[in-house]
């Protein structure tokens, strides 16, 4: 199982204060060190944690692929052909959410998503397409011409947050969450298995099959275990353990759990 190490979540500390500490391209090296296969991050389209600066000498310096996590607005996917990072993972994006919510709806956007794909590949960028574990936006993505599809383990990491935790008791409770143990166990076997077939079918269809979003040190094992996932991007999970262990640690506790 490979690790994409997203390090946004350091550039987010950083625009808390609005200084130049802690730099993103401070990890990169460390991420390599421990062992780490992929620096991920994502250029929003309002530039909310890392900015066009920080891209450029990530990609420029980085000794690890690059996974440039990006939308479909014109200006970002110049921005991208500009910087030629190893892979872009094309993603939806919404200003007022404070994470990316969902996959993309393939459908609705499906000959806008196909043009970009072909520009990117011909600019030797991989295409990969962020989506919810569905066989609808699988086919489709094949259809696109994507190389990967990531599979979006919100609703997974959610439900999984709300039967192990103390979620429940929090203002961070998720509200339509809020049901007895035993439904948060159906659900949990259900989205799980979702996943599985989902992996299962894209791999049929010969797409290579990375998994992401609110995974964690809990919650990974499950996950690992789905034959056909070849990759994980991880990122606020790490950032945030690293406050009490440092960067490198935090990283390589995810590589034991995962490898």
């Amino acid at each position: 199982m490979l690790l994409g190490v997203n390090i946004d979540h350091i550039a987010v500390l950083r625009e808390a204060r609005k200084i130049n500490d802690p730099d993103p391209l401070d990890a990169v090296s460390l991420v390599k060190r421990a062992g780490a296969d992929q620096i991920t991050i994502h250029l929003r389209e309002d530039r909310r944690h890392i900015n066009d600066y920080d891209a450029t000498r990530i990609i420029e310096n980085s000794q690890l692929p690059v996974n440039l996590e990006c939308a479909i607005e014109k200006e970002i996917i110049e921005k991208v052909i500009e910087l030629k990072p190893h892979r872009a993972t094309i993603v939806p994006e919404k200003r007022e959410e404070v994470t990316t919510e969902g996959g993309l709806v393939v459908a609705k956007n499906f000959q806008t998503l196909k043009d970009i794909t072909k520009r990117l590949q011909t600019n030797g960028i991989e295409v990969s397409l962020f989506i919810d574990p569905s066989q609808k936006a699988i086919k489709l993505s094949s259809e696109i011409g994507a190389d990967w599809i990531e599979l979006h383990t919100g609703l997974y990491s959610n439900i999984y947050a709300m039967l192990f935790s103390n979620l429940t008791y929090t203002k961070h409770s998720i509200k339509e969450l809020e049901l007895p143990r035993d439904r948060l166990k159906e659900l949990l076997e259900k989205s799980l298995k979702e996943l599985v077939d989902s992996t299962a079918f894209a791999n049929s269809l010969g797409l290579k099959v990375a998994a992401g979003h609110g995974l964690n040190y809990q919650n990974v094992k499950e996950i690992c275990k789905i034959n056909g996932i070849i990759e994980l991007n991880i990122g606020q999970c790490i950032v945030a353990r690293s406050v009490f262990t440092g960067f490198e640690n935090a990283v390589t506790e995810m590589l034991r759990l995962i490898k």
